[in-house]
């Protein structure tokens, strides 16, 4: 059977309740902007692939107009 606590046992399970939480509320914390900074760099290196891709082509589209300007401008 359990025997009931006096005020010094309780304030001192209180503390130490107390300064567990604040241990695990930093745990948690910390794990929760990891897993942030890993779906932000994950949607960055998504979206650098993209731009890059897009510059890419772009820069082929420009090749390619410009090759035909100077086909126009020879008169082939």
């Amino acid at each position: 059977m359990n025997t009931p606590l006096d005020n010094l046992d309780r304030l001192r399970l209180h503390d130490l309740a107390c300064r567990q939480a604040q241990v695990l509320r930093r745990e948690a914390i910390t794990d929760f902007w990891r897993g942030a900074d890993a779906v932000l760099a994950a949607t960055l290196g998504g979206a650098h692939r993209s731009a890059q891709r897009l510059a890419y082509r772009l820069a082929r589209h420009a090749r390619g107009r410009s090759a035909s300007t100077s086909t126009l401008a020879s008169g082939d």
